[in-house]
């Protein structure tokens, strides 16, 4: 063998044997020991909900919640959506899902468009006490649901508009906006101003540069902003509880009626069931898009 090929093999070996070392020193062996206790912290409730939710319930009254089932059944989750009984009615959780989506569609779509308006205007046209304006937003980011709740009522009631699908859906608009417009404000902050500079000099007014210019450059921060807003109406209670009205009950409060609905003994299984196909719009959420989530935190999403 020749000494350069000497020299290349010795090379990797040593290269080998770094990693090797690296991989095995006490700080990464506890950085993979503590994601590791993380991940089965965080996996453990999930999985004992599924188990659970394909026994039966002289399986499940054995007490071994962590072993798998004996006999696989998808009988609780058929009984959760379309015959539990959520009080009187037992109807399952499916009615719950079609109020939770045309709560959730419009709660999302809305405070999105207000919140990049809103941050397109105080980051670029700025017009008189912007600053102020955008501190008493932030403001009422701080300010806690349950304070709210009873002068929102009044209000809503005053103008025919509690116990509604209108009701609730302007009530999680105007919850979000404090937070929509810090989103698209600070994510607007990082675009060089000259573009807007540009546009202004080319002819391009107040709607025609936000339409034509800004709003195609905020596909990140409008994920972003998306699976964030989606994924907080889809599991908000209290506000769907005081403000949906009976007809309107999204399915987290319908999930609540099952649990704690008993005429008998209580169904474990469906009870589990139940609750993984509330979350289930959320969990796939994440799990699509949560590539995009990140990347549209790390384009400006925070910054400024």
């Amino acid at each position: 063998m020749s000494i350069p090929l000497r020299q290349e093999a010795s090379q990797k070996n040593s290269a080998k044997s770094s990693r090797g070392r690296k991989f095995k020193t006490p700080a990464r062996l506890g950085i993979y020991a503590f994601l590791m206790s993380a991940a089965i912290f965080f996996l453990l409730p999930l999985y004992i909900m599924l188990v659970t939710s394909v026994k039966s319930m002289d399986e499940i009254r054995l007490g071994n919640i962590f072993a798998l089932p004996m006999q696989f059944t998808i009988e609780p989750w058929i009984t959760a959506w379309s015959s539990a009984c959520t009080g009187i009615a037992c109807e399952g959780i499916r009615g719950g899902f079609m109020n939770s989506v045309a709560i959730a569609v419009p709660s999302t779509i809305i405070p999105i468009f207000l919140g990049a308006l809103n941050g397109y205007a105080l980051s670029f046209w700025r017009p008189r006490g912007a600053n102020i304006l955008f501190g008493m937003l932030m403001v009422g980011a701080f300010i806690p649901v349950q304070v709210m709740i009873f002068p929102l009522v009044r209000i809503l009631a005053s103008v025919d508009l509690y116990s509604s699908l209108p009701g609730i859906v302007l009530v999680h608009t105007v919850f979000s906006m404090p937070v929509m417009t810090l989103l698209f404000r600070n994510y607007y902050s990082t675009i060089p101003h000259e573009l807007f500079q540009a546009a202004r000099i080319d002819g391009g007014g107040f709607v025609r540069i936000f339409v034509q210019l800004v709003l195609p450059m905020s596909a990140p921060i409008i994920v972003v902003a998306a699976i964030m807003q989606l994924t907080g109406v889809w599991n908000d209670y209290i506000l769907g509880l005081v403000f949906a009205g009976r007809e309107h009950l999204p399915m987290t409060v319908q999930l609540n009626n099952v649990i704690n609905t008993t005429t008998g003994t209580r169904l474990y299984n469906v009870n589990m069931a139940a609750t993984i196909l509330t979350s289930l719009v959320p969990l796939t959420l994440y799990f699509v898009s949560g590539r995009w989530f990140v990347r549209g935190i790390a384009a400006g999403a925070v910054k400024g």
